[in-house]
């Protein structure tokens, strides 16, 4: 797949390194030379210095044959007219990166696909919306959603207390015949192996497990591994900056009690005017004196996305300190995600990884409708959509010849989630979500073509 990359910043770089992985062919375009220099010597990909506006630049990087087309320099209207020209000059897709969520609000209003851009994507938007889901399912540190709820994913680390510790997954389901969850994917405590359970897997005390469950569920996982679904109300925000404010205005929206922290005094009184139900602070959230003035125990969540990640972690490290509950922190280091958990921070947030789970279902063969990268895990989860066509539809999924290392998660039919097993016939107009080990993706895309 021939894709270009316009913008060398931290999403268009991420990308690039994703997609060089999978040997994409990947030409990136940018106007700085250092980042380019960067990417050139760590990258097997193409790069080419210029403004992505330029249709001598464009042309230069052939995309008149390009396949997809992104555009996530940091400037809204560069995106916007970079994928405007790509398309008429011939790109089969384009994507671009957008600031302004009014945009994504009312695309199909607008009609952006008339345009030439076939989809819009917020990293910032993406990110305050992973905040609010993970608020609501604020005992698991790992959450993501399947057609508004009907399969919900839900990663937590195993206690002592935990019913099925020291059980295998075969064991298990027999104790628990009426269970509407299913583990799809376990991580060993100190390892960075990444097990897709069988039957005869054995839970053991601090795995990583990533589960698939469907209406109800989240409260029998709750149920049985002893952690508690705390009824979030109370949420302090560290940072106003556009994932800070659009945080606090959704959630004030929703009845959320909402106090945000910022330290630069003309943004705090920005904040202040434009978030009248929200109270603003001028101030240095790392100030613990301050924290504790402003009433930190109280708060059920501590939310940190200021442009530090490693002040929005010790930021959070304080708040739980303080006794609050639930913490979220913004990082831009993929590397923090091995230290999250063992230093008690439950949920990381990163916008590169979400910007790339986002674009990464147009490159994935079949229908992909959604998917995302487990976090710290080599594993990704894909909803496909079946296809009259595709080798799966009219199986029952024990005699579908699936790759070990990939396991059906859930299937949603009619809009209701089915934690499915062995028995289920799989149909066409069902949504299946699979889990793999990245060796075993084209395996798992040759089923739903």
């Amino acid at each position: 797949m021939k894709i270009i990359i316009a913008g060398a910043g931290e999403v268009g770089f991420h990308l690039a390194k994703l997609l060089s992985y999978e040997s994409q062919e990947i030409t990136l375009i940018d106007i700085n030379k250092e980042s380019l220099g960067y990417a050139d010597t760590h990258l097997d990909i193409k790069v080419i210095k210029g403004d992505a506006t330029s249709i001598s630049i464009l042309k230069d990087s052939r995309v008149e044959t390009s396949d997809l087309f992104i555009a996530v320099t940091a400037i809204e209207t560069t995106n916007i007219t970079a994928c405007v020209l790509a398309k008429q000059l011939g790109s089969k897709r384009t994507i671009a990166r957008i600031s302004n969520t009014e945009f994504i609000n009312f695309k199909d209003e607008v009609g952006f696909t008339k345009f030439g851009i076939d989809e819009l994507i917020s990293p910032e938007s993406l990110a305050a919306s992973e905040i609010q889901l993970s608020l609501k399912q604020s005992s698991f540190n790992d959450t993501y959603e399947f057609e508004n709820g009907a399969l919900t994913m839900a990663g937590l680390t195993l206690s002592r207390s935990a019913s099925f510790v020291g059980k295998t997954v075969k064991d298990a389901a027999k104790i628990f015949p009426e269970i509407h969850f299913v583990p799809i994917a376990i991580q060993r405590f100190g390892s960075q192996y990444t097990i897709i359970p069988r039957g005869d897997t054995i839970f053991k005390r601090g795995d990583n497990v990533v589960f698939i469950t469907s209406e109800g569920g989240a409260e029998e996982l709750c149920r049985l591994t002893g952690k508690e679904n705390t009824d979030i109300k109370n949420v302090m925000i560290l940072g106003g900056g556009q994932i800070g404010f659009k945080t606090a205005r959704d959630l004030s929206e929703k009845g959320f009690n909402v106090k945000i922290l910022e330290v630069n005094k003309e943004r705090a009184f920005d904040l202040a005017d434009d978030l009248p139900d929200v109270l603003v602070i001028h101030s240095d959230g790392r100030n613990v004196d301050l924290l504790e003035e402003e009433n930190i125990s109280e708060m059920d969540a501590f939310i940190a996305v200021g442009g530090n990640s490693e002040t929005n972690i010790m930021s959070c490290l304080v708040a739980k300190s303080k006794g609050v509950k639930k913490t979220i922190a913004l990082v831009e280091n993929m590397d923090y995600f091995e230290l999250s958990h063992s230093v008690g921070i439950e949920t990381l947030i990163n916008k590169k990884l979400l910007a790339a789970n986002n674009i990464f279902r147009y490159i994935r063969k079949g229908e992909v409708v959604a998917m995302t990268k487990l976090n710290n895990m080599n594993a990704e989860l894909l909803e496909f959509e079946v296809k009259a066509s595709s080798a799966i539809c009219n199986k029952l999924i024990k005699n579908v010849d699936f790759p070990r290392s990939a396991i059906i998660g859930g299937v949603i039919r009619n809009g209701l989630g089915v934690i499915a097993l062995g028995s289920f016939k799989i149909q066409e107009g069902d949504r299946v979500v699979v889990c793999s080990l990245l060796q075993s993706i084209k395996g798992v895309e040759k089923l739903f073509r």
